[in-house]
């Protein structure tokens, strides 16, 4: 079955070496702004399909349906060319959520003054069509505390993608933890964390000439320095260090926050390493449940664009660089059905008693988590069904992971 890995694209913006050795974010270059580039397809589409369902889902656990959402590092918030960017995708959901009763509250901020200034602009535009948006220069970081109080009591979705590092874990910790510890109102983060940051500064610990400063810095992001051990063999291959850093940092986050942790890798292409994870934290099973199945929407909407981009660069060739490397929906569907029924079976050995799928996400999605989508669950329950190993038919309830599976009756 193929891999997470081989299926998102995200660019990352510029990371650059200063001269004293540093990892420096340069936010992202004119050009970037230009038009929205293939790297961009995969994540703009994942928070199209998940900030609704996410404001819909929590709206009803504040007096006023309000819901808070924070994106740290926004950018210009729309292409040249007027596509939407990250921002813009956020504005048009709340103002969509708007004139259904929803109060989804948006909290940008930006660094970069020509960046900041264009997104001002277009905020002010939703603003006055009546959404609730704010702006602001500077860093998150002298933001968030104020944003977590505007939240005090209603749900918040905290969106990081930086160009470079992200947050310091104590300080994700202090918010996720210890400022809003609860289940309800809802808690969740999506961050980019960086496997370029990762390599550059492991190549800082194998060198004698690294620099300090550096490398304590990214020690405060991953909440100490543990980190640097995987980079002391020099012989060690740099996509399993970087791979097993990413891994052991969603780790500690889980373990810290007492959340549930996806950390998604996303390279620029379907053969390439990863560029960085995508992290993502909840302490829903149902916030678990959605984001899997926009994972798995966002990602067929990316190698949608890559056909018709490879389409249009190369009109000639008769089998496309997509064609070779693209898993085919049919047979990934196919495989993921048997499989997940299994998965299902388990389950029910295991609880001896009837079980909302809702409950069991991981259990029951296993390695087709974020690769497959909602229909595939239902077509598993029938295909246990089926092999007479539960009464439950599949069919019934609107929305698939409310459904109750019993386990196989027994004379």
């Amino acid at each position: 079955m193929p891999s997470i890995a081989g299926s998102f694209s995200i660019s990352v913006g510029e990371l650059l070496i200063d001269r004293i050795g540093g990892i420096v974010s340069t936010g992202t270059s004119g050009s970037y702004w230009q038009g929205k580039a293939l790297p961009s397809v995969f994540k703009h589409e994942l928070l199209r399909r998940y900030i609704p369902p996410f404001g819909g889902m929590t709206g009803t656990q504040s007096h006023d349906r309000r819901v808070v959402y924070l994106d740290g590092y926004a950018g210009e918030g729309r292409y040249e060319n007027g596509e939407p960017a990250s921002a813009e995708i956020a504005l048009q959901v709340a103002e969509h959520h708007r004139a259904m009763g929803l109060n989804l509250s948006c909290f940008f901020v930006e660094q970069q003054p020509k960046s900041f200034q264009r997104l001002q602009e277009v905020v002010n535009g939703y603003r006055a069509r009546g959404v609730n948006a704010q702006a602001h220069r500077g860093e998150v970081d002298g933001v968030l505390d104020d944003v977590v109080r505007q939240a005090r009591g209603v749900p918040l979705f905290l969106f990081l993608d930086p160009c470079g590092l992200c947050l310091p874990m104590e300080r994700l910790v202090d918010v996720l933890a210890r400022r809003r510890p609860e289940r309800r109102p809802a808690t969740e983060l999506l961050m980019n964390f960086s496997m370029m940051a990762v390599w550059r500064l492991g190549g800082h610990v194998r060198s004698p000439k690294g620099n300090e400063k550096s490398l304590e810095r990214f020690d405060a992001v991953c909440g100490g320095d543990w980190w640097r051990e995987y980079f002391v063999d020099s012989t060690a291959s740099e996509h399993n260090a970087t791979e097993a850093v990413a891994a052991e940092y969603a780790r500690r986050l889980k373990e810290r926050t007492g959340m549930s942790v996806q950390s998604v890798p996303v390279a620029k292409a379907p053969h390439l390493k990863p560029v960085y994870h995508l992290v993502f934290a909840t302490r829903s099973p149902y916030g678990l449940w959605v984001f899997g199945d926009a994972l798995a929407r966002a990602r067929d909407e990316w190698w949608k664009t890559l056909e018709l981009r490879d389409g249009e660069q190369n009109p000639d060739t008769l089998f496309s660089t997509v064609e070779v490397w693209r898993p085919d929906p049919g047979e990934l569907e196919a495989a993921a059905v048997p499989a997940m029924a299994a998965n299902l079976e388990r389950v029910l050995q295991h609880a001896r008693r009837p079980v909302k799928l809702v409950d069991h996400t991981l259990e029951l999605f296993g390695t087709y988590y974020g690769q497959v989508t909602d229909p595939v669950v239902r077509r598993a329950v029938k295909y246990l069904h089926r092999q007479g190993k539960t009464p439950t038919t599949g069919v019934g309830e609107r929305r698939i992971r409310e459904l109750i599976v019993h386990p196989e009756t027994r004379s």
